[in-house]
């Protein structure tokens, strides 16, 4: 019969398990491609940016065709359109009408040292490369790319978001030699990392003009420390593309080259580039009929893109298609005030649906507690009271059992060496004891399976919540989401295991080896715990320290006083 405690045993070395093969499963080596695949040209001021997608040639059809293969890539070179500086209360970027160069997190410096540089998540340099770009592309007449074409609609080079102001338009224009013009809109809102991008295609000629309008994600993947002693390894880091159909699927950047291109039609849904704790998404609009796409624009390059939806302008006409640009944190609370289905994927909680689903339920209780509190360390010392409470009677019975059979532990022991080496008869002496004494071995199983998927879960939102990104609890924790740096946490948490291990019983019919295991458990999760958040370990540490109280009350209650052996 399984004992509780080996059933600890094994359970806890299941979670080791799980977490490591979890761990592994995301961040297989090289995450991005190898470096004689993956070199960038830096030679030159130039970077080499993925192609104008082709024309969808199907006539009459509302919903564009996948666009070909792109071709070779094209030579974007500096100075080709005039470069506009944006400067929010939360963004700084530069951009033109076709790309947005960089974007710098005015609110996340990239450690937590005195005149750290902000985050920048767009970049133009080549070894960095990573932008926002939409064009035009018709098979009637000129459009213009994310290349060329859009021009400023003002003189003014720089935009600023002044006091009190809530938006700020950034306009350019394209205008065509038939008559067609585009206006696009670049549309910024105070303490939003939501840029609402709008074109406006106006035809003062005399034929039709039908297009399709781009938009895509380009980048050279990022080269990332991996290992368990950087978070930043923790999470996924590739592209997604989410449909109402298939939901949210991912690729890799290092599974791009491997993987058939995407060409998927959808109607609505998003693109996305995910990293640890920030991202870039597409949003067009709801209903709007588009195609999905990935390519390899060149070896050490990735791209997602969307094409359409398409318009149809009659001579005189005026035409309107707009779309959304993540361009930030992984904020749940501004992500889920977009009211786009499935952008909350966009937060990595977990690959498995329903661990995200606990995930998502446990950070909603951390947020409320950091609202009362306003420390998210103290926030999740909270939560595990709040989860000690919900599982109080478990609990009370798991430690109620614990104490018990402590209590009769002599009996116990007198019952082993009766029966010596025969197991049958010593396990039907024990059923027996158990049962005229009303002791449950196993009553402390249930607490124990409830838990590890909370664990877990716990596990997957502290390492992608950005909300606690560099965020301190007290003294020398100064980020909860890193490991501890001086290994303080793990060395009390040995402790706690520990004084838990010496108030809990002996499991009867434990083998020496089985012993052996045991007294070394508190040293091996430790050095496990050495590597994880620093927030995950407080929280291991708070409910070990409440179980290790409660079981010590009901020893006290129920198990004080051992019941002397039969002679």
């Amino acid at each position: 019969m399984n004992q509780t405690r080996t059933f600890l045993v094994v359970a806890w070395m299941a979670v080791a398990t799980m977490l490591w093969m979890a761990w592994s499963k995301d961040h297989e080596t090289p995450e991005v491609a190898s470096s004689s695949s993956a070199a960038v040209d830096a030679s030159g001021p130039s970077v080499a940016v993925p192609a104008i997608p082709a024309t969808p040639t199907a006539a009459g059809q509302s919903t564009p065709q996948a666009p070909a293969a792109p071709g070779p890539a094209v030579a974007a070179t500096t100075g080709s359109a005039p470069v506009i500086a944006v400067t929010t209360d939360v963004l700084h970027l530069t951009l033109d009408g076709g790309s947005i160069h960089s974007a710098d997190l005015l609110r996340y410096p990239e450690t937590t040292q005195p005149g750290s540089p902000m985050v920048r998540l767009f970049a133009d340099d080549p070894a960095h490369f990573f932008e926002a770009q939409s064009g035009w592309v018709s098979g009637t007449g000129a459009a213009p790319s994310h290349l060329s074409g859009f021009v400023p609609a003002t003189p003014a080079r720089q935009f600023t978001l002044a006091p009190g102001q809530q938006t700020l338009q950034v306009p350019f224009v394209w205008q065509g030699p038939d008559g067609v013009s585009i206006r696009r809109t670049y549309v910024f809102t105070r303490g939003d990392y939501v840029v609402q991008v709008r074109d406006e295609v106006i035809n003062q000629g005399s034929k039709p003009w039908q297009g399709f309008v781009y938009r895509q994600l380009a980048r050279v993947p990022p080269q990332i420390a991996s290992g368990m002693m950087h978070p930043e390894s923790y999470s996924f880091l590739g592209a997604a593309w989410f449909s109402a159909k298939d939901k949210l699927e991912k690729r890799k950047f290092a599974k791009f080259s491997d993987d058939p291109p995407l060409s998927k039609p959808v109607s609505g849904g998003w693109i996305a580039m995910l990293q640890h704790h920030f991202f870039a998404a597409w949003i067009p609009g709801a209903q709007d009929a588009s195609t999905f796409s990935t390519a390899v624009p060149q070896p050490g390059q990735a791209l997602v893109r969307e094409v359409g939806p398409g318009l149809s302008v009659a001579p005189g006409a005026t035409a309107t298609t707009q779309a959304r640009l993540w361009v930030g944190p992984k904020l749940v609370r501004q992500i889920q005030a977009q009211g786009v289905s499935g952008l909350e994927r966009a937060v990595d909680f977990s690959s498995f649906s329903i661990m995200a689903v606990l995930a998502g339920w446990l950070f909603w209780v951390l947020q409320h507690l950091h609202q009362l509190l306003g420390n998210w360390g103290w926030s999740i010392v909270g939560l595990v009271v709040v989860i000690k409470l919900a599982m109080y009677p478990l609990s009370a019975a798991q430690y109620k059992s614990m104490a018990k059979m402590r209590r009769f532990q002599p009996r116990i022991e007198q019952l082993k060496e009766r029966y010596g080496e025969d197991k049958q008869k010593f396990q039907l002496a024990l059923m027996e004891l158990y049962k005229k004494e009303k002791i449950n071995p196993v009553g402390g199983c249930l607490p124990v399976l409830v838990q590890m998927p909370v664990f877990l879960a716990l596990y997957w939102m502290l390492s992608e919540s950005v909300e606690l990104r560099h965020a301190p609890w007290m003294g020398w924790i100064t980020d909860l989401t890193a490991r501890d740096p001086f290994f303080i946490l793990p060395a009390i948490n040995i402790v706690v295991m520990w004084g838990t291990q010496k108030l809990a019983p002996t499991s009867p019919g434990m083998d020496p080896m089985q012993q052996k295991m045991m007294q070394y458990m508190p040293l091996v999760m430790g050095v496990m715990f050495s590597f994880m958040p620093a927030g995950l370990v407080l929280y291991w540490i708070t409910n070990g320290s409440l179980g290790l109280l409660q079981q010590w009350w009901n020893t006290r209650l129920y198990g004080h006083q051992a019941v002397p052996a039969k002679v």
